[in-house]
């Protein structure tokens, strides 16, 4: 049986502003059914980087937290610390970035707290016998939540291809330790020929593991840790990946720890996707390139492998807005994402995500 995928245009009318209509969107897709009176409710969403612009509007979330008191749940904004330097990698940083992009409690009318602590290190070990992992790290406060919405910007992403609600589950909701693990096959290497020399990869390294030698930047293996952060810097794309080594495995590891942030959650959860401000990379960059395609519209599931493909299906129908990165596979009906990325597969994630039994990719779209 195919899984329902709700979805919302950006039109609105003096009647019904878009606010009210996200508001529907999430009753019609079974809120009230996720949520029993007096549970904390995780709201896992990205913050965004200080610089980036692309992320969801705090004005949404305010929305979705009046929507999840209404049905009697006490909810709190949630993210996990990022292992790359940047405004987001300590609580302290993490909460000042949340207040200065808007998600202050005045606006949201929810508390955020930073899932896996301080540093990081608040988390709870998950069992999930999977191919690639026994066990799983997740952070503590969103596996201790009652129920879990996740409120995702879809965008594409330089290592996973699209970033959904997947991605925003299983390396979201991760500790460091849980990030560590899963970077572990990322592996960068310099091509010495486009090296210039510039040093703007060492200066971004959070772990110190880039240094110039002979004007030439140079990894130490030992001390890197994949986060990936290095290879958007590079305006030179100097730095690449090991593709076909790392990637796909990269990806099977980030569904399991999505398994493991479900496991106990069953019935508690849904979903929601942003298909607005489609932005090329993550939203963890000081910045956000211009948008691929024209703003599409929200969608609601209660199943995070439909709600991804429902997303994917639903970029790639349209043309690619002038004027942008996108230089490939730009018609109607052509993959944006591996327009973009070209050696990241990215359906592996939703393939790898069903045969675990998260969801299905077939799915029935239902406008509202």
């Amino acid at each position: 049986m195919d899984s329902k995928v709700y979805f919302i245009d950006l039109r609105a009318t003096f009647k019904e502003n878009l606010i009210k209509k996200l508001g529907r969107l999430m009753d019609t897709a079974g809120l009230s059914d996720c949520i029993k009176e007096r549970d904390l409710v995780a709201v896992k969403l990205h913050f965004g980087e200080m610089g980036n612009t692309a992320f969801i509007r705090p004005v949404f979330l305010q929305k979705i937290v009046k929507t999840i008191k209404n049905v009697g749940g006490a909810p709190f904004l949630t993210d996990a610390n990022t292992l790359y330097s940047g405004t987001r990698s300590d609580s302290p940083h993490h909460l000042t970035t949340a207040t200065k992009n808007g998600f202050a409690y005045s606006v949201v009318q929810a508390p955020v707290i930073i899932a896996d602590g301080l540093r990081g290190k608040s988390e709870t070990v998950v069992k999930i016998d999977q191919k690639n992992f026994k066990k799983v790290y997740i952070g503590s406060e969103i596996f201790e939540a009652d129920a879990l919405i996740s409120v995702a910007h879809f965008k594409g992403h330089e290592l996973t291809g699209f970033g959904g609600t997947i991605k925003n589950l299983g390396m979201g909701c991760a500790s460091r330790k849980g990030k560590l693990a899963q970077h572990s096959t990322v592996s960068p290497k310099i091509v010495r020929k486009k090296c210039v020399g510039c040093g703007d990869c060492v200066d971004h390294c959070s772990q110190n593991a880039i240094s110039l030698v002979e004007e030439k930047a140079v990894i130490d293996t030992k001390k890197c840790i994949g986060c990936g952060e290095c290879i958007l810097i590079c305006s030179n794309e100097a730095v690449q990946i090991q593709w076909n080594q790392s990637i796909p495995v990269f990806l099977e590891k980030m569904v399991e720890y999505t398994m493991g942030v479900l496991k106990g959650k069953e019935g508690k959860t849904l979903f929601v996707n942003f298909i607005t401000d489609v932005s090329p990379a993550c939203d963890c960059y000081p910045y956000n390139d211009a948008p691929i395609v024209k703003d599409i519209g929200i969608l609601a599931s209660t199943d995070p492998v439909a709600i991804d493909q429902a997303s994917v299906d639903l970029v790639n129908r349209e043309p690619a807005l002038l004027g942008t990165c996108l230089k490939k596979n730009t018609g109607p009906d052509e993959d944006k994402f591996k327009g973009i990325y070209p050696k990241v597969d990215w359906e592996i994630q939703l393939d790898y995500a069903q045969s675990l039994g998260l969801g299905s990719r077939k799915y029935k779209l239902e406008k509202i």
